[in-house]
């Protein structure tokens, strides 16, 4: 595993579990208003934390920590991700993966095998607007769709996210993302905020009250949905 940040201990992270947080390097996509830049354009700049390491830590943690998140990055760029996972799940604790949704195949095994108890997985925006929004021309969304259906039909317990740009987003969008995923369980709309290490300036996020308005559009085709990380 590549490991490049390791944050010991989340009270938001995991819904309603004391977490710690583990973020492997690296990204397939290049969305450009991403947070992250240290962990997907300049690993460069972002030390590698030795995988026994981590495991050694979180070790110490059981009996203090419910639950471990995998984050990244992008976690299922990493062919041993699920190697992870079970030793983590072996050490007793629950499991949230996040997740872009690009690797299907991985996220079935995943699944398939219990090794999450949650995922949240993060819609980039309407799949006519993939591209520009991934920062990939030509961006095919069939990966994504087919992590939709693994979801819908597996059981584990699962949310959707998207992050608005005003640039980027629009309520027809949302209406498209509703469309789409339409009786899913769990839907959250982040604003964004310009975390100072993006991987391209120039963006800018909305006032809470157009997300709410986006949030009324997208109510009808979800069980929950909610404004997160807004004031």
């Amino acid at each position: 595993m590549y490991l490049c940040g390791l944050q010991k201990l989340s009270m938001v992270d995991y819904p309603g579990k004391l977490a710690a947080t583990v973020f492997t390097g690296g990204c397939n996509l290049r969305c450009p208003f991403c947070h992250n830049a240290l962990l997907v354009t300049r690993l460069h700049e972002t030390p590698e934390l030795p995988e026994a390491e981590v495991l050694a830590f979180l070790a110490r943690r059981r009996g203090l920590l419910d639950g471990v998140v995998l984050s990244g990055g992008e976690p299922l760029l990493q062919p041993d991700a699920a190697d992870f996972l079970r030793a983590v799940r072996d050490m007793g604790f629950s499991v949230k993966l996040d997740t872009n949704g690009c690797f299907p195949d991985r996220l079935a095994a995943i699944l398939e095998a219990g090794l999450a108890d949650y995922v949240a997985m993060d819609i980039k925006n309407s799949r006519e607007n993939y591209p520009q929004t991934t920062g990939i021309p030509g961006f095919d969304t069939a990966p994504v769709e087919e992590s939709v259906r693994l979801l819908a039909k597996s059981g584990v317990d699962h949310e959707f996210r998207t992050t608005f740009v005003r640039e980027l987003h629009t309520a027809a969008d949302v209406e498209a993302i509703g469309q789409w995923l339409r009786g899913a369980p769990r839907y959250f709309l982040q604003n964004f905020a310009d975390s100072g290490n993006l991987i391209q300036e120039g963006w800018h996020g909305f006032t809470t009250l157009e997300l709410q308005g986006f949030a009324d559009i997208a109510r009808p085709f979800f069980r929950q949905t909610e404004l997160r990380g807004v004031d």
